[in-house]
């Protein structure tokens, strides 16, 4: 297909794509002329791909031909893709600069040692620099400081339900066999759906509310084909 094609069935203006492909982000196609190419199905993939890493994951088009270039390097490890898709496992320019700038260790957040517990109680297997156990020690660390009831412990229902929605999109991933094909599928299992299951949570919490507290005047209980329940503002 001509770049106009490609142009189409991405959503990626022309302009673009040529800055992709002069940057290296997009390999180059088939050579037809002085100044035309063809462009194949792999291009759209990949096009799609970069669309998504810069317009979804916010990244710059330094970092998504990082991370395009480390996967291309790898050996058919979807367990590499997919830390490097999540930002897990630094890129090869990443580990680079973390050597050159290497200080002072800086001091644990508050909270990590919780969150660690909860992790070793889980039993993952995860790596040091997963931002996602900061995360948690910061959200530890706040409920500590509110004086809330809900420590390492409290969170563990709910780590062993994400534990099951991970398993799920993991067996998301593994039919894909092309490598780039795997990287697309690690970003819409674990980016792109993210937003779809906080939206199913709030919709759950709803129902369920209205079903253990709203009452007669609810509307969380029956089946009938009326609106969605309407929950009384307290």
């Amino acid at each position: 297909m001509k770049v106009s094609e490609l142009s189409r069935r991405t959503g990626v203006q022309v302009p673009l794509i040529k800055y992709y492909l002069r940057e290296g982000l997009l390999p180059p196609g088939r050579a037809t002329a002085s100044n035309q190419a063809d462009y194949g199905e792999g291009h759209v993939h990949r096009l799609r791909f970069i669309r998504t890493l810069i317009g979804t994951r916010g990244l710059s088009t330094g970092a998504t031909k990082e991370i395009l270039d480390a996967i291309s390097a790898e050996q058919e490890d979807l367990h590499q893709v997919f830390g490097i898709v999540l930002g897990v496992r630094p890129t090869t320019l990443d580990a680079a600069s973390e050597e050159e700038t290497e200080t002072a260790p800086e001091p644990e957040p508050a909270g990590l040692v919780d969150a660690r517990k909860l992790i070793a109680e889980m039993e993952w297997e995860v790596s040091p620099g997963n931002p996602a156990a900061h995360t948690l020690a910061e959200v530890l660390a706040a409920l500590a400081d509110l004086g809330a009831d809900i420590d390492w412990r409290g969170l563990l229902p709910y780590a062993r339900l994400a534990d099951s929605i991970a398993d799920v999109d993991v067996q998301q991933m593994a039919g894909e066999r092309d490598l780039l094909a795997q990287a697309e599928r690690a970003v819409l299992v674990s980016i792109l759906l993210e937003p779809a299951l906080l939206a199913l949570r709030r919709l759950a919490q709803e129902a369920k509310s209205a079903r253990h507290f709203g009452g007669a005047g609810g509307g969380g209980g029956g089946g009938g084909g009326g609106r969605t329940g309407e929950v009384k503002s307290p």
